[in-house]
């Protein structure tokens, strides 16, 4: 005998209700919900969180709408494992974030004074030293990409006032990191010292990284951009070789740079 559903709800609160009815009835009576658990779920879920990414960067509005409601399906669905458990449950999760928010903006809902947005960083990063963090990086995830780990890991530091504030000083960094890079990786010299080298690179692109940040650059989104942009480009000149009868393999660079150039004039 098939289950009702529960009908659309109006409200934020009642809405919530619903997808959690929805979700544990699945976790009672799908066998495929039955079996989850929180390590199966894991890699679910940050393929979810790259798909939002995506959308996020395409400004695609029905997408993201989707996206959340996928990764708030998640979120609740690991709450529902851990009440099996009898761990915690979703009241447990929603109280705590509303707790450590209070707690962490005590210039909403106390008498501290801040003046501006660093402010509230140097605040907040304080705050979880005081609740027991060892150190101001330990809030970065060890499994997050390099690129994203190291914007984070420069942004967390700024929080306790660890940063050049004049962007000049920080271009300068670049550049000193590209003439140690350049010394240990010349172009003229037939052999070089990769782990050096490679030393000198991370070195470069961290101070890359650094820079952009300071004049309001998200590194991790640019390269994206940039990224999806080749994608197209690419694919252009594919599909245009293909209309001539050209295989890409038997084709020179300069007559791929014409079709590349096209690609440009187009997106």
């Amino acid at each position: 005998m098939a289950i009702i559903p529960p009908t659309a709800k109006n409200t934020p609160a009642e809405a919530f209700e619903r997808l959690l009815e929805v979700l544990y009835t699945l976790r009672a009576e799908c066998p495929w919900d039955k079996k989850q658990t929180m390590e199966s779920l894991r890699h679910l879920t940050i393929e979810e969180m790259y798909e939002l990414a995506d959308a996020i960067l395409e400004n695609d509005m029905p997408e993201i709408k989707k996206e959340l409601g996928d990764i708030l399906m998640h979120l609740v669905f690991y709450a529902r494992i851990a009440e099996e458990e009898e761990q915690f449950n979703i009241v447990d999760v929603l109280n705590a974030i509303c707790d450590k928010l209070i707690s962490r903006h005590p210039h909403i809902y106390s008498d501290t004074v801040v003046e501006n947005e660093e402010d509230v960083k140097q605040n907040w990063e304080s705050l979880k030293l005081k609740e027991g963090n060892k150190s101001v990086l330990s809030g970065v995830p060890k499994s997050l990409p390099a690129l994203v780990k190291a914007y984070r890991i420069q942004d967390k530091v700024r929080g306790v006032g660890f940063d050049w504030e004049d962007k000049k000083e920080v271009w300068a960094k670049v550049e000193e990191e590209l003439a140690e890079f350049k010394a240990e990786f010349d172009i003229n010299q037939e052999a070089i010292n990769k782990e050096r080298a490679e030393s000198e690179f991370g070195d470069l692109l961290f101070s890359l990284i650094n820079y952009a940040r300071h004049i309001g650059i998200n590194p991790e989104n640019a390269l994206e951009k940039t990224n999806k942009k080749f994608i197209f480009r690419f694919s252009y000149l594919e599909e245009k070789a293909k209309e001539h009868g050209r295989e890409l393999k038997d084709m020179t660079l300069e007559e791929m740079d014409v079709y590349w150039n096209e690609a440009k004039s187009v997106k």
